[in-house]
């Protein structure tokens, strides 16, 4: 099985945007921070959480290169979907077409 956090496994990955991928990168970095100073300290229990956080931070840096050099595609933007508008019958919308209708033809 493969070293790293399972949030961050390369499939994961693909569906992160930029800003995202760039935020757990600074998040991965801070945490291997925290971890070599509990190292040096004498403090860290895990520490193979150390050899998993740098292999997620090399796994950002991989989708990152990938996606500049085109060989990994970016995932598209997701849109909002559209807040639903109530079903109107034909004839309430012939109604609702009628006044516009009759304003266009008094400005006539």
């Amino acid at each position: 099985m493969a070293v790293g956090t399972k949030e961050l496994s390369p499939a994961e990955l693909d569906t992160f945007e930029d800003e995202r991928l760039v935020d757990e990168l600074k998040k991965a970095k801070e945490e291997l921070f925290n971890l070599r100073f509990q190292s040096a300290t004498g403090q860290l229990e895990s520490h193979g959480r150390l050899k998993a956080v740098k292999r997620d931070i090399a796994r950002i840096y991989t989708v990152i290169r990938e996606r500049e050099l085109g060989i990994r595609a970016t995932p598209a933007p997701v849109e909002a979907a559209p807040a639903k508008t109530e079903k109107k019958t034909k004839k309430a919308k012939a109604e609702a077409e009628a006044p516009a209708e009759a304003a266009e033809t008094k400005e006539a």
